[in-house]
């Protein structure tokens, strides 16, 4: 795991600093994975706390010995969402224009397409600028400039000599991947998970690498 960022480092759930005990943590699991559920299903302003203890079947009480609110526990999942998105980014290695750098681009994409399984409605959040805390937004502008300038580099080696035109790439590139990944995986549209992936990563690859 890579270091947190400044921003991430300062936004950590309210329990850090002190040992959770077995059941401590079980329970922060929980919480932390009916907040996913219940932002997933009711978006980031409408979730209320009593959505995630009810979904957690935990009593309010519970909740707060862990979070004061729901802006506490969404922060909690953006530090983790930013930490993985963070080394998602400096995985991606060269993506040569030959079959192989098509399939490392492919397993790419399939990381990133399984973190967004997990972390959409963060990533969303950040997207479509729903979150108002400066802390908050600052982290997701983090994010994302990690994984576009991870991109840069990338389409810097595929493709070199674009000078400014690379970063203009990336940010078309990532908000492509967003966007795709987002419309397949958000609703029923019959796509099989392989067929999805292979389309993604063979049009990235000749749109972006020269495959």
């Amino acid at each position: 795991m890579v270091e947190r960022s400044d921003d991430a480092a300062v936004m950590t759930a309210p329990t850090d600093g002190r040992e959770l005990r077995r059941q401590g943590r079980k329970t922060m699991a929980k919480l932390l994975e009916a907040g996913m559920t219940v932002l997933a299903e009711r978006g980031y302003h409408a979730a209320r706390v009593d959505d995630v203890v009810r979904t957690a079947d935990v009593s309010h009480g519970t909740f707060y010995l862990y979070f004061s609110n729901k802006e506490e526990l969404f922060q909690a999942l953006a530090v983790q969402c930013a930490d993985e998105m963070t080394d998602l980014a400096r995985s991606l290695g060269p993506v040569t224009p030959d079959d192989e750098g098509l399939a490392a681009l492919r397993a790419w994409l399939a990381s990133f397409v399984d973190c967004y399984g997990r972390y959409g409605v963060v990533i969303r959040a950040w997207m479509e600028d729903q979150v108002t805390g400066r802390e908050l937004a600052r982290l997701g502008g983090r994010t994302f400039t990690a994984v576009t300038a991870a991109l840069v580099a990338r389409i810097d080696e595929a493709r070199p000599g674009r000078g400014p035109q690379a970063e203009l790439d990336a940010a078309a590139l990532l908000a492509m991947i967003e966007r795709f990944t987002y419309f397949t995986t958000s609703r029923s549209v019959g796509f099989e998970h392989d067929t999805m992936l292979d389309t993604l990563a063979r049009l990235v690859h000749r749109g972006f690498f020269g495959g």
